[in-house]
This record gives structure tokens, C-alpha cells and sequence, in this order.
């Protein structure tokens, strides 16, 4: 075979492979592998020393608070949903404002999918009565439905956080500068498992947040 049409069949070999191996990459990385973290799927130990010890996977447990809008709304309603929490108070001077602006763009983000709701629960229930997360939600522009302000007895809300959500939380007794509590969202799936935290103050966080909500939306396990 001359040289020419030696080099004329390479380029139509070329030519004629190219089909075959966009196939055989699309079927080798065109599926979506990336996998959301569960934690603590051996339970958890003993957090803070205030909890039960457990060896198997953890849930949230079981709860129900009154929302802003007067509903009681809990984790009953975390059934089969994506979702995403942070617990807060309205008269914190630090970072919650931050928090709910960041909370302001998750909701943006799914505020069309039913899928999504958003918990903001207050660790200052005395102070934090439904009326007054009525007025907060409405500057922060929460829409009825998708995102929920939570009031509840303090002893629950604080056995919560620390015990359920795995996040520390300090009275402050009324002083504002006295309370504490994390900056941390919460993701929380459709069967009550945590799968990722990340803080609500950090822009670049709560991007890998919004983006993580839509690929567990999407099938991840």
C-alpha cells in the first residue's frame, strides 16, 4: 500500500472511532457520581455529653414547634422533603443577620420547588414569640410555606440542637451577647438523615449548599 493511502485510512479510522469513544465516555463518566456524605451512620458519640449514645444510624428525632405563621410544624413535615436548617435569634448582634441573608438566597434558589422548605428555629423562644418571627420573616421576605421561623419550650429546642442536629448551643438568659450557637446550615434529606453542614456567614459555603440540595434532589443517596 502506498504511503499516501496509508496515511488517507489512519485519518478515516480516526475518523470513524471518534463516535465509538464519545459513546464509551459518556457511558463512563457521563453519569452523575458525585455522592452526598450521611453522617453519622454509626450514631453518635455521646455528643457534648448531654445525649444518648448510639451505635446505629442517626436521625432527627422527633419534634413539633409553632411556626411564625401560628401553624405547628415539625419533623413530621420533614418527611420525604429536602431540609435545610439553622438555628437563630431575631436580636442576636453577631452573625445571624448575615445568616438569614445567606437564608435569603437559598430560598431564591428553590423558592418554585416544592421540594425544599427552609426551618429557622430560635434558641431565644422567651424573646422570640410568633408575632415577633412574623416581623422577621417578613424583612427577610420568607415566603409562606417555604420557609418556616420555629418557636418552641426552650428545654426542647436546646435538646434539639444539641442532641438532634449535633450543633452547640449556649443560653445566654436574655443577654444577647451572652448566647451561642453555630453559624452552620443544615441539610437535612427526605428520611431525617444529616447529609452536610455549612456556614451560613461564608457566601462560597452556601453556594456548595444550594448546589448539593439540587444533587440530592436530583438522586443522590
Amino acid at each position: 500500500m502506498k504511503p499516501v493511502r496509508v496515511l488517507q485510512f489512519m485519518v478515516l479510522m480516526c475518523i470513524l472511532m471518534i463516535p465509538v469513544l464519545i459513546i464509551v465516555f459518556l457511558r463512563t463518566f457521563g453519569t452523575n457520581n458525585y455522592e452526598i456524605p450521611v453522617y453519622y451512620e454509626n450514631g453518635v458519640d455521646n455528643a457534648y455529653a448531654e445525649c444518648p449514645v448510639s451505635d446505629e444510624q442517626h436521625y432527627i428525632p422527633e419534634f413539633t414547634f409553632t411556626s411564625h405563621l401560628g401553624e405547628a410544624i415539625g419533623r413530621e413535615d420533614m418527611k420525604d422533603k429536602v431540609t435545610i436548617v439553622d438555628f437563630f435569634f431575631t436580636s442576636c448582634p453577631s452573625i445571624c443577620p448575615a445568616m438569614s441573608n445567606e437564608m435569603e438566597r437559598v430560598q431564591d434558589a428553590f423558592r418554585d420547588n416544592d421540594d425544599v422548605q427552609i426551618y429557622s428555629i430560635s434558641i431565644d423562644p422567651e424573646y422570640d414569640q410568633p408575632e415577633v418571627l412574623a416581623e422577621y420573616a417578613e424583612r427577610h421576605l420568607a415566603k409562606p410555606g417555604k420557609w418556616h421561623f420555629l418557636h418552641g419550650d426552650k428545654d426542647q429546642v436546646y435538646d434539639l440542637a444539641k442532641c438532634g442536629f449535633i450543633l452547640p448551643t449556649i443560653d445566654g438568659m436574655g443577654e444577647p451577647d451572652d448566647f451561642v450557637h453555630s453559624d452552620k446550615f443544615v441539610l437535612i434529606d427526605g428520611e431525617g438523615r444529616i447529609r452536610g453542614y455549612y456556614s451560613g456567614t461564608t457566601r462560597e459555603q452556601v453556594d456548595e449548599l444550594i448546589l448539593e440540595t439540587k444533587i440530592l434532589l436530583n438522586g443522590s443517596k
